[in-house]
């Protein structure tokens, strides 16, 4: 049996191990969480270093992938300091070849129940597939990067504004504490609703669950909602809220979607590659990607929460 760790710097309250077959392999994918702790995160890199298949990378990314260029988080590669053996993803790969496949849901699936062409993506740097189909699929797109990573009340609204600020910004940022932009530890599970106009006027809400659940208002009456690393709680104060329909890009095993460091963890170990993973030379790699998930027919889950 191959085995996919992912170890997170996000709440063990969210861990989870769950046994797959994937390309007629059996696979054992788990989850651990370190709540906040990222030198404890980092010794169990070094423990099980060329004892498991492939390592996701969970609770942040090693960098940003946008427009194909490749932007590293330099607060948090001293995570992976330690790994010699062991391939490294951080969910960058799935994100650019499966998320893009979310457009078919806005313009067909759910063309159907989705109140306004308006979407509020949460942060389009690491959803950039994301953010791409929501503007391919014609919507009027508010990106929240500013506003929920930065806590700049400054909307953005095209593709090259995000571009443009990923350029200005991210060699600063990517120097920040991890903690300063995103929820780790027992944080993930807080709500403190935040900027919440910007959902209001959103018929779609896409992006990373954990922002998303964080800040987004008590009423979301009617919504879709598009994310992944649900668990059953997640969902249920989803449903509570009003949401109408929530989309997960990565598929929901027993209860729960995992994160795409952990499926593409899962994939990597399944094929049985072993080369390292360089997102900022990445073209071969998203290439060999895109056929599996064509292969194996992965597409966006559907799931309606309130009639």
């Amino acid at each position: 049996m191959k085995r996919a760790v992912s170890i997170s710097i996000g709440s063990s309250r969210r861990d989870k191990v769950v046994e797959i077959e994937i390309m007629g392999e059996r696979v054992r994918i788990e989850r651990i969480g370190t709540n906040g702790d990222m030198e404890k995160a980092a010794r169990l890199y070094q423990e099980l270093d060329g004892k498991v298949d492939a390592f996701g990378v969970g609770g942040t990314d090693l960098g940003m992938l946008v427009d194909g260029h490749w932007y590293p988080m330099h607060s948090v590669k001293s995570l992976v300091r330690f790994v010699r053996k062991t391939p490294v993803v951080d969910g960058n790969g799935l994100k650019a070849t499966l998320e893009p496949k979310i457009k078919c849901v806005l313009t067909e699936t759910l063309a159907h129940a989705i109140p306004t062409k308006t979407a509020l993506v949460t942060t389009a740097v690491d959803r950039w597939g994301m953010a791409r189909a929501a503007v391919e699929s014609g919507f009027r797109v508010t990106f929240g990067d500013m506003i929920y990573s930065l806590g700049i009340p400054f909307p953005l609204h095209s593709i090259r504004s995000v571009k443009v600020m990923a350029a200005v910004l991210m060699p600063v940022v990517s120097r920040l504490p991890f903690t300063w932009v995103y929820p780790v530890g027992e944080s993930q599970g807080k709500r403190h609703p935040k900027h919440t106009r910007f959902f209001s006027e959103a018929g779609v809400v896409m992006g990373d669950c954990h922002y998303i659940y964080r800040n987004m208002p008590d009423d979301m009456r009617g919504k879709v909602v598009i994310t992944n690393t649900t668990t059953p709680e997640d969902t249920e104060t989803f449903r509570q809220c009003g949401v109408r329909y929530l989309v997960t890009t990565t598929p929901v095993l027993e209860g729960r979607s995992f994160g795409t460091n952990m499926m593409e963890a899962a994939l990597v170990a399944a094929a049985g590659r072993t080369e390292p993973v360089d997102y900022a030379h990445a073209n071969g790699y998203l290439s060999w990607l895109e056929q599996i998930v064509s292969q194996l027919n992965m597409e966006p889950q559907v799931q309606e929460l309130n009639a």
